[in-house]
């Protein structure tokens, strides 16, 4: 039969992202497994499996079904749905092509196509596909809509059933289903077309970096101590540091709590002795949250081990080893891993360099007690072989050149967005301290910025603009009323990184009609920036901050800093977080305690975290922003928000991943001696066809391939052939028709020019690559804590440890 190839133009069909990505999901096979499944009785090894022949079938019905299993995050690859002239489609992972700007993306599909008349034959074909794209970050999913077929070819059948195919697959797939993992997207992308936009003026000066090899802490206090009175109380509390730091005004003595035990001083930078009987004071606390965690501990526990307690008036570090550095050999390279550490520590060598990643910034030493010189644009080659199944292979994402550092910018540089209505969306009060806003010129701009308040609030011009949990508002005064703003000045984008207000120039209006405004906001806006080919944490600035005292009481407003509390990447939230608990119980410095100035009061600890509710040494609040760096699962700026003014961009991952339970609506694991395939049972589901081996690829020459047992195969003539064969006819160089192409290598079964060839291994490691990363994303998301964010594969960090995936890239 003459084969049918019809090429449509690019706005000529919209399709459907559910069949193109629905079917778009990781090959569930022996050789590319996409999540863990119980072996088939009905599977056959590869070594048992006969050679593929000219008579070979293409993939064949289903016949039964496994009992079901926990998918990936998508669902899993193949995907079969019916269509609604009869019969039957079958979906193959797709291949991604390109995807500009993460907005628009090009991929090619592999198909099998069941007819309806069960005497007809099954028969493979390819689809050249484009989409628009929206990312969930914390779901690590990618949604597809609407899509367009810009090309279908099935070789073996009519220009007509082909156009009826095209024009039925759209139908086939349900909305909540156009999805792909985040990770066979980032696996099938070509890292060197990932350019890093620097940010002009990020710094990287090595703050103080304390290092110990016995137990310690480290106090960070934003400045000199602020202490703030306790009324009926003859002890004060540091509002700048995130610990339980007291001075007893009688005695001038110093308490700080650690855990569940006390230690005391004569002065602040210590040293500091255990407490054998704290004084009377503490039992007259006042009976509100603020002090609960203080409360709980106030019997005098006697400590196993004095720590070492440093204290810092700026944000520092803490270099901490359990004993003498244990040194573990990194394979493959000149690198030892320091292992007694929750620091991501490593040395060239026992008597080289020792380099010491924080906030995604490398310094280096000729010792661990240093000095410390920045070391990221010279970080020796070593760094990059690094294997990804190394406990710490988080560290590549900051290794310049790599292809995790170019993942890591790429995800820095999805904004997350929201809808915000105008009509319903209020702004927050703004109070100031004293008796009017004080407000600053900020340099090389002509925007002023308040000081005394704890909003980002702007002048510029007669108006004023306020930046809140990544909306913007605009008011005629400084205190209001504010309004939802549809435009944001030019001015404001042009305020320096060396200003403590920055991060709001990473929230901008995307969208504006009468009703709703369409807000995003980029990664920077809660602390992730670009610089030296990297995603790193902060600025590097120290901002100091802004106090004095009013009533008898200070007021204090700090900012989130760069250093003082490890910070680190967790490459499966492309955010960074904080697990060292010798940083302190309430995250970063000066965020410990928040003051309103309406009250002239402090909200501390638990109840210093807004909306969340949230403490623990696992997330740092940026009081500014409302939002965590959390090591579980990120932070969405616009949270926070109600969910009837704020639509926020990324509401439809809620319902769009496979394993959310459908009513009437079962995914399950089809499988059959030919392989097996994802399908639905419900309305408009249906046992459909099987994947043959599951490992089957769209060529971009518009022929099917697969992989079997290592070879090549093309489907033609009704069967699968090798690929081993060479061509024995010229090569043609023009179509015969605008809508039929003759097959490059016709008269030639089963060969394949070098190309294909070529394309197909790189699209071939991306699927197994693609699929070991969405199975590793899912035992970390089923782990707990901070369990497995240490590594690519599945290892743990910080002292912890999880199952490793195996397997994997090699470079």
């Amino acid at each position: 039969m003459m084969q049918s190839r019809v090429r449509r133009p690019r706005t000529a069909v919209l399709m459907t992202a559910t069949l193109v990505l629905e079917l778009l999901g990781p090959a569930v096979s022996a050789q590319q497994p996409a999540a863990p499944q119980p072996a088939a009785a009905t599977q056959k090894p590869a070594a048992t499996q006969k050679p593929a022949s000219a008579t070979q079938k293409p993939p064949t019905a289903v016949a039964t079904a496994t009992a079901a299993t926990t998918p990936p995050v998508d669902g899993g690859w193949p995907r079969a749905n019916k269509l609604a002239s009869g019969g039957g489609i079958l979906i193959h992972q797709p291949q991604i092509a390109s995807w500009e700007g993460q907005k628009h993306m090009v991929a090619f599909t592999a198909i099998t196509y069941r007819p309806a008349a069960t005497t007809e034959k099954q028969t493979v074909g390819t689809i050249r596909m484009e989409a628009d794209t929206v990312v969930s970050i914390p779901e690590r999913l990618v949604r597809f809509s609407p899509e367009k077929i810009s090309d279908i070819n099935f070789p073996t059948l009519p220009k007509e059933t082909v156009r009826e195919i095209a024009n039925q697959i759209d139908s086939a797939i349900p909305d909540e289903e156009r999805v792909i993992a985040l990770d066979r997207v980032l696996a099938n992308l070509d890292k060197s077309k990932i350019v890093p936009k620097n940010i002009e003026g990020l710094k990287a000066d090595p703050p103080a970096i304390f290092f110990s090899r016995t137990p310690a802490v480290i106090v960070n206090l934003d400045g000199e101590p602020i202490w703030s009175p306790i009324k009926d109380n003859d002890l004060k509390f540091a509002v700048n540091t995130n610990w339980d730091l007291f001075q007893h005004t009688t005695t001038n003595t110093y308490y700080l709590l650690n855990k569940t035990y006390w230690l005391k001083a004569a002065d602040v930078k210590g040293p500091w002795s255990a407490v054998p009987t704290l004084p009377g004071s503490f039992q007259k606390l006042p009976p509100d949250d603020n002090w609960k965690e203080v409360k709980a501990n106030l019997a005098a526990k006697p400590a196993a081990t004095i720590p070492k307690v440093f204290v810092s008036e700026k944000p520092a570090e803490l270099l901490l080893l359990t004993g003498e550095p244990v040194y573990t050999p990194v394979p493959n390279t000149g690198l030892l891993w320091i292992s007694n550490t929750e620091s991501d520590v490593f040395r060239l060598g026992k008597t080289g360099l020792v380099y010491y990643l924080v906030t995604g910034r490398w310094f280096s030493a000729p010792d661990f007690a240093g000095p410390w010189t920045f070391a990221t644009p010279s970080l020796p080659a070593d760094f990059k072989k690094i294997p990804l199944e190394h406990p710490r292979s988080r560290v590549l994402a900051s290794v310049p050149g790599t292809d995790e550092a170019a993942e890591a910018v790429l995800i820095a540089q999805i904004p997350q967005t929201a809808r915000v209505k105008k009509s319903e969306v209020k702004a927050p009060d703004v109070a100031f301290t004293g008796n009017s806003p004080e407000f600053v010129p900020i340099e090389t701009t002509t925007v002023q910025r308040a000081v005394n308040t704890d909003k980002d609030v702007f002048k510029v011009g007669d108006k004023y603009y306020m930046c809140y949990q990544g909306v913007w508002f605009v008011g005629a005064t400084p205190t209001g009323v504010w309004e939802v703003a549809s435009t944001v000045p030019a001015e404001i984008y042009k305020i320096p990184a060396s200003n403590p207000a920055s991060h709001v120039t990473y929230v901008t209006v995307e969208d504006d009609d009468d009703e709703w405004v369409t807000f995003a906001a980029a990664a920077g806006y809660t602390g992730v920036m670009i610089g030296w080919g990297c995603a790193v944490w902060g600025s590097g600035y120290y901002y100091p901050p802004y106090y004095g005292f009013y009533g008898g009481y200070p007021y204090y407003y700090g900012y989130m800093p760069t250093y003082g509390y490890s910070a680190w990447y967790n490459p499966w939230t492309g955010a960074y977080g904080r697990s060292a608990g010798v940083y302190g119980p309430y995250g970063g410095a000066g965020v410990g305690a928040r003051y309103n100035p309406r009250t002239g009061t402090y909200a501390r600890g638990a109840a210093a975290y807004g909306p969340y509710g949230a403490r623990g040494v696992a997330q740092a609040y940026n009081p500014r922003t409302g939002t965590y760096a959390a090591t579980r699962q990120g932070s969405n700026v616009y949270g926070s928000w109600g969910s009837t003014g704020v639509v926020r961009g990324d509401d439809w991952a809620k319902t769009n991943r496979y394993t959310n339970n459908r009513t009437g609506t079962t995914t399950r694991t089809i499988r059959s001696s030919e392989g097996n395939a994802i399908t639905r049972s419900g309305p408009g589901g249906g046992t459909v066809a099987a994947g043959s081996g599951g490992d089957v690829y769209a060529g971009r020459d518009g022929n099917v391939y697969r992989r079997d047992n290592g070879t090549w195969q093309k489907y033609e003539n009704g069967g699968w052939n090798n690929t081993d064969r060479q061509p024995t006819t010229p090569r043609p160089t023009e179509r015969t028709s605008p809508t039929t192409r003759q097959n490059p290598t016709a008269g030639t079964t089963g060969a394949m020019d070098s190309s294909t060839r070529d394309q197909l291994n790189r699209d071939a490691a991306a699927r197994r690559e693609g699929s070991q990363r969405t199975g590793n994303y899912g035992t970390y998301r089923g782990g707990s804590g901070t369990s497995g964010t240490g590594s690519y594969r599945g290892g743990g960090g910080g002292g912890r440890s999880m199952p490793r995936g195996g397997g994997g890239r090699r470079r």
